[in-house]
Formats: structure tokens, sequence, C-alpha cells
């Protein structure tokens, strides 16, 4: 099992940044994407980004020009630069790793999250 932990969040102002960081440790072969969810109160969980283990990339429209994920492959660590934070960016912000195991298709895992507050 892949363990998840997200880090970084907090409170920040609007127009402000903050870089969420998700380390990932236990058995993480077979990994071949990790990705960022967001749930803000009384939504469903979203879709934020998307790394491949080939390193393409994927936004959410609404992130789209202000996130960048990345990933530190020595630290097994994925990344969320997140700048010109908005109100409507706050949210708990989930890490997801995919893994292609052999004989057991795929294997999603979750961390627990990191809130963000953008507020003034």
């Amino acid at each position: 099992q892949v363990q998840l932990v997200e880090s970084g969040g907090g409170l920040v102002q609007p127009g402000g940044s903050l870089r969420l960081s998700c380390a990932a440790s236990g058995s993480i072969l077979g990994i071949n994407a990790m990705r960022w969810y967001r749930q803000a109160p009384g939504n469903q969980r979203e879709f934020v980004a998307h790394i491949a283990s080939g390193g393409s990339k994927i936004y959410a429209d609404s992130v789209k020009g202000r996130f960048t994920i990345s990933r530190d492959t020595a630290k097994d660590t994925v990344y969320l630069q997140m700048n010109s934070l908005e109100p409507e960016d706050t949210a708990v912000y989930y890490c997801n790793a995919q893994q292609l195991l052999p004989g057991a298709g795929v294997r999603i895992s979750w961390g627990r999250g990191t809130q963000v507050t953008v507020s003034s």
C-alpha cells in the first residue's frame, strides 16, 4: 500500500501563493500517475492537476495558468505550486496516486488532505 502525506496548506490572502507537497512512501513501485484533487465544503471532490510518470501534465480549467504540478522523483514527492489564489480555491486538497499492479490491475491511494483557506 502507498502512503501519501500532504503538507503546505494554510491561510493566505487573495492573490497570494502556497506550495503543497505530497510525499509518497511504502509500496510505491508501479505508480504511473499522481494527481491533486480538492473538496470545498458542500461540494464534491474535484480534479485539480495530474502528472504522469512520463512527465505529461493536465490541469483543470479553473486553475490553468495559476497552478503548476511538478515532482521530485528522488524524494518521491509531488508538488502543487499555487499562485494568484482566489477565495474560490479554498478547499481541502488531496493527493492521489495511481498504480498499475501486475495481475491486480489499477490501485488508487489517497492522502488525508491539507486545508487551504484563501481569505482576507
